[in-house]
């Protein structure tokens, strides 16, 4: 579906949107990754800006097995860093139903975040049952399971370069 290529442009395009919106904070921007899937876009990410950055991570859920969502969300790990008065970028995989980042975006609110936006690698509205407003958007895709570039089926094919569509 998306060549490592044209993954590989839109991540640096979002670097530099993302370096322009955060020049002129005073600490570094907090990234806060959504383990295990956007750790691949998160490091490319990461590489891209301009501006210094740290990382922290969220172990969230709503996949235990299959292709499709339970609906019911399981956080493993929540950031270790202090985020109080601090400029939080939530780094997701691909936004689906929502409720995994949602999820995560309160409790980071809760916190004590100055601001909290969200990049995400892919789009998925067709499944979207919490409004979510991504700020970053890497590519908007159809009503298809996607593997590559991180992402899984069942903790397998993570390693592939582009990003494929699961038939």
């Amino acid at each position: 579906m998306i060549s490592s290529a044209q993954i590989a442009r839109r991540v640096r395009r979002l670097g530099r949107q993302i370096s322009e919106v955060y020049a002129d904070i005073d600490t570094p921007l907090v990234m806060v990754v959504i383990l295990k899937g956007a750790t691949v876009f998160a490091a490319d990410l990461l590489r891209s800006l301009s501006i210094p950055a740290e990382l922290e991570f969220v172990r969230a859920s709503s996949y235990p097995t299959g292709t499709s969502s339970n609906g019911r969300l399981r956080l493993a790990h929540m950031v270790e860093g202090p985020l109080v008065s601090r400029h939080v970028l939530l780094v997701e995989d691909i936004i689906d139903s929502g409720v995994t980042v949602n999820a995560v975006a309160k409790r980071i609110r809760k916190l004590g975040a100055s601001s909290v936006r969200l990049a995400a690698l892919l789009d998925r509205p067709a499944r979207r049952q919490v409004e979510v407003k991504i700020d970053f958007t890497g590519f908007v895709i159809p009503d298809r399971f996607v593997i590559g570039y991180g992402l899984d089926y069942a903790g397998l094919y993570r390693e592939l370069p582009h990003i494929y569509s699961l038939t």
